[in-house]
């Protein structure tokens, strides 16, 4: 059994803020217990949960209890017994001092002779610095361990984000806060660094010299539905782009680290954003999707202004000026209402150049990070037959296929467990915040002062017509993407790839 510990104590008491809300029954809960129900959690935990809304035990199980999925028989319930609700506001200290009351009797219970205690807060932002504030001043553990567990957005800007930061630190020391990107809880993505730095041919293969452009992808097949209204406030870059992608890019570029210890990745992943300036206005496209399919516009949504020029679609080329990534240009594209979802980094090579080989498809690398997480290289063939002509074929690698054996974890499972532990490599530095947000801060500003228009695009569709052209600007090439199928041969059938 792992067992969350400072210095050899257990982590025992995490208290949820915000219970009632769907982040907590959705993703904070849910998680919790798939670690009860693989003998993760220490054995004599006890799970608090506390928010605005009056209800007992008994309603606060019946939020969250369907949601509690994949237990055996028995388990939902033992979970439920160690899972306790106290009702309090926000702002208030006799509220706070009530949670205390309840933490202190858990901890009795359970014969806790230093306090081990993780609040997370699965709130709002707007009452992330008055709830920190309270805890400090009422539930912190002068002579045990504490940590605070914070969730995105961090911040609509570079401004905002270090006054919230620093209101924060007054209160919480950095080895005390982890600042939650779920994006890096996400297999594939903890996947990026042990595969590059594991495997010499792919890390050989990630420069200037053989890399012609990466491409770095969220489509979502769904708009706002009925959230228009709080979406409206960050627009899909301060949603997406920003945070979840700048992620992905910081540990697809960051050098080789001396170690894998959290300060030394966390060190590497900031020299990177140093690197990058900060985003240009003709290296943006934006869009907002417009009614299609019998699905409505974004703006048909009553919370959603008239005028809105919110971005519900971006593709953003961002520049790491390395030495080992100068000249390339990453593009980060992220959108609502789009024809599917998926995640994915796409790296294109360069062409072959003239000579033996020309008008044949790029090489290219792909790791899916969802839906059905796999590795494939993209590679030109020579085609069976008497001529000598080649076909792009794939090299791939599905996780579902071939680790049968294995359980990928849920995010939230696999941050909530580092944050038990203490272990910081998977969590955000402040520094690194500072640095995204620098590069998006003079573009996201653009865009609310209406500098930058959004283009219409269907519901359901790739995105704005310019698409193609935006990307293509870049070097990225299409020759062979979507033509390509695999080859219907007796060998294909053999292994089930019709």
């Amino acid at each position: 059994m792992v067992e969350g510990t400072i210095n050899g104590s257990l982590l025992a008491t995490p208290a949820v803020l915000g219970a009632s809300g769907d982040l907590a029954k959705k993703k904070t809960l849910p998680a919790l217990f798939s670690l009860f129900r693989l003998s993760l959690l220490p054995k004599n935990s006890r799970i608090i949960g506390y928010a605005r809304t009056k209800m007992d035990d008994k309603e606060f199980h019946g939020k969250f209890a369907d949601n509690l999925k994949d237990g055996k028989d028995g388990e939902k319930e033992e979970f439920l017994k160690i899972c306790n609700y106290v009702p309090g506001a926000y702002d208030q200290d006799d509220a706070f001092q009530n949670l205390n009351k309840e933490i202190e009797k858990k901890e009795k219970e359970i014969g806790s002779k230093e306090p081990q205690r993780l609040f997370y807060m699965a709130l709002p932002p707007n009452v992330f610095t008055v709830v920190a504030a309270g805890l400090k001043k009422n539930c912190y553990a002068e002579k045990g361990h504490n940590r605070i567990v914070i969730e995105k957005p961090f911040g609509k800007d570079l401004e905002s984000c270090q006054e919230m930061m620093g209101e924060l630190k007054k209160l919480w020391k950095e080895e005390e806060t982890f600042r939650i990107d779920h994006y890096l809880g996400k297999e594939m993505v903890k996947n990026i660094l042990l595969m590059r730095f594991a495997n010499p041919f792919v890390e050989a293969g990630l420069n200037n010299q053989l890399v012609d452009n990466v491409q770095i992808t969220f489509k979502e097949p769904f708009g706002t539905e009925g959230r228009g209204g709080y979406f409206d406030e960050f627009g899909i870059i301060r949603d997406i782009q920003q945070n979840h992608l700048t992620q992905v890019l910081s540990l697809l570029t960051m050098e080789r680290p001396a170690t894998f210890s959290a300060e030394n990745i966390r060190d590497e992943k900031v020299k990177v954003l140093k690197n990058v300036p900060a985003i240009k206005e003709e290296d943006v496209l934006i869009g907002q999707y417009s009614a299609a399919n019998g699905k409505p516009g974004y703006k048909d949504d009553d919370t959603v202004p008239k005028d809105s020029n919110c971005p519900t679609f971006a593709a953003l080329a961002l520049w790491v000026n390395t030495p080992r990534w100068q000249g390339v240009p990453f593009i980060l594209k992220a959108g609502k209402a789009l024809d599917e979802g998926k995640v994915e980094i796409r790296i294109q090579y360069r062409d072959q150049g003239k000579g033996l080989f020309e008008e044949i498809p790029r090489n290219e690398l792909v790791l899916r990070i969802q839906p059905e997480e796999s590795i494939y290289a993209k590679i030109s063939n020579k085609k069976p037959g008497l001529e000598s002509s080649l076909v792009p074929v794939e090299l791939d690698f599905k996780y579902n296929a071939r680790m049968t054996d294995y359980r990928s974890p849920e995010a939230y499972e696999t941050l909530i467990l580092d944050a038990l532990k203490g272990e910081h490599s998977s969590f955000v530095r402040e520094d690194e915040l500072n640095e995204s947000w620098r590069v998006y801060t003079p573009l996201l500003h653009a865009i609310d002062a209406g500098k930058i228009k959004n283009e219409k695009y269907e519901y359901g569709s790739r995105g704005p017509q310019s698409l193609n052209h935006f990307i293509g600007k870049y070097g990225y090439d299409r020759r062979g993407m979507e033509e390509y199928s695999y080859p219907k041969t007796s060998i294909a059938k053999t292994q089930g790839k019709i």
